[in-house]
């Protein structure tokens, strides 16, 4: 399941809670389009801001809605204790992988990160992905400490947070990371306008905050980089540079993804867990003439 088009949905919540219509509205689109894989749970996925019951019956739904497409489940948490609890509920639920973040109040260290994926691959039956994303998390892995979790039988690949911005650099840069980690690991890239990058430098996956909602469009990318036709993944990627731009703007691209949901018409515009707070009506009008625009599916 750690190859092709990973997408990462949006978990859209109201003042009453988890918005299961709109969600399993979100999770629609991905069957539809046949996504590779479905990531739940992820940033854009909300997880910091939802209860263990929350996430439990995300992951319900995301399993009731899945079909034959895996679904991987992120349950990062700042203790240990609670990251058990969490992959506990992921797998009654169905999860096929779980993505864990190195997640902390306290600077992690290098030997407790390592104890930490020792801890959670011991005590699951299902593979493990690495979720590198310093921005958010304040830990940054090194290659010889992803490969050191690589030598873990149960983790299967690695999500990293994009890649250098010209081909060489991209390239050398999967390869320098590829050295360290035990044959049959992929490596995802994330950071969505680092896509077409990271899939020509020879990322098996791309781990996509666009694909959750775009999945269409998405696919269009990785398809094109299984058939190892570099120009067009290119010429893909770079089309969506207004969306790209949107996600720079806002900090970030959750905060553009609900108000692209809300402008879809597949939840309310104000779809974002407290503090977060929704777009002005200005910048959800630009949103909405850059779906247009793009003719983004």
């Amino acid at each position: 399941m750690f190859t092709g088009l990973s997408a990462f949905p949006l978990t859209p919540v109201t003042t009453s809670g988890v918005d299961e219509q709109g969600f399993s509205k979100i999770l629609a689109r991905l069957t539809a389009a046949r996504v590779d894989s479905m990531g739940i749970l992820g940033s854009t996925g909300s997880y910091a801001y939802l209860t263990r019951e929350q996430r439990k019956r995300i992951a319900t739904l995301a399993k009731q809605h899945a079909g034959d497409i895996p679904v991987m489940v992120c349950v990062g948490a700042v203790s240990t204790d609670a990251i058990l609890r969490l992959a506990e509920d992921a797998q009654l639920a169905g999860a096929d992988a779980l993505l864990l973040p190195a997640v902390s109040y306290q600077s992690l260290r290098n030997e407790e990160v390592f104890n930490l994926f020792e801890t959670v691959t011991r005590q699951v039956s299902v593979p493990v992905c690495v979720y590198d994303n310093p921005g958010t998390t304040h830990f940054t892995f090194t290659d010889e400490l992803h490969g050191l979790l690589s030598s873990l039988e149960g983790v299967h690949s690695v999500k990293i947070p994009g890649v250098p911005d010209s081909p060489a650099a991209a390239r050398e840069r999967v390869d320098a990371l590829r050295k360290h980690l035990r044959p049959g690991v992929t490596i995802g890239v994330s950071g969505d306008a680092f896509s077409g990058l990271g899939l020509n430098a020879g990322c098996e996956v791309w781990y996509s905050v666009c694909g959750g909602l775009f999945p269409e469009t998405a696919k269009q990318i990785t398809e094109a980089a299984v058939a190892n036709d570099h120009a067009r993944v290119t010429a893909l990627t770079t089309r969506l540079e207004p969306l790209w731009a949107l996600f720079r703007k806002h900090g970030g691209s959750i905060r553009v993804i609900a108000a692209a949901a809300g402008v879809l018409g597949l939840t309310n515009t104000d779809c974002l867990p407290r503090p977060l707070l929704p777009l002005s009506a200005g910048d959800i009008a630009d949103i909405a003439q850059v779906i247009t625009m793009l003719d983004l599916k």
